[in-house]
């Protein structure tokens, strides 16, 4: 059975409910699904100050040496300043020994994302968050345009070819669309119905 990871960090739970529909797609396509959590690398202070939500439900990655036990990775971030953020860049930066090996080549790798407003850098924290995987040797899906949730203007929505993605508001007060969540579900089918012809 192709095994899909889906890996991520949320601070108020955006990205989170993103992540879990991600997994819902990548099991309907018949794929086992692990969703894990990076560390939270910010000061506790700073965790308590901003209100951080935390990830509940979800345990947190073992490591970076486990990436290797997976055909396929889905990596979600929320923005900050149009790039990923610091706790999952932190993740990635210790996976020079996956590198090095090149572990991690041939598997099957996808980027989803949450900003604050419709132009606060979704595109380009999917693209960092591509730079890492193709750094890796992941083949990469984005959000194609087979799922035309994302396209017109008719409401406030996410989405782009790059990946799947939500917008939380200013104050974090907007949840994830049920257009969102399905672009995040087609994402994961799409990412774990590559990986089992790749793999299979």
């Amino acid at each position: 059975m192709t095994k899909i990871l889906v890996l991520y960090y949320s601070s108020y739970g955006h990205t989170s409910a993103m992540a879990e529909a991600v997994a819902e797609g990548a099991r309907e396509a018949g794929a086992e699904v692990d969703i894990r959590h990076v560390p939270e690398t910010a000061p506790d202070d700073v965790v308590k100050n901003a209100g951080f939500t935390g990830m509940p439900g979800h345990d947190e990655i073992e490591g970076p040496d486990a990436l290797a036990q997976y055909d396929g990775i889905v990596v979600g971030s929320p923005t900050r300043y149009g790039r990923m953020t610091s706790q999952m860049a932190a993740f990635w930066d210790q996976t020079g020994g996956l590198w090095m090996k090149g572990a991690l080549v041939g598997k099957v790798g996808a980027a989803f994302t949450s900003t604050a407003s419709q132009h606060g850098g979704q595109e380009t924290t999917l693209l960092s968050i591509l730079t890492n995987l193709l750094h890796m040797g992941c083949t990469i899906v984005g959000l194609d345009y087979g799922f035309d949730g994302q396209m017109g203007v008719d409401e406030v929505k996410g989405g782009a070819p790059y990946g799947a993605t939500t917008i939380a508001g200013g104050n974090g007060s907007r949840q994830p669309s049920e257009v969102e969540l399905n672009g995040a579900r087609y994402l994961g089918k799409r990412v774990a119905d590559t990986a089992a012809k790749l793999h299979g």
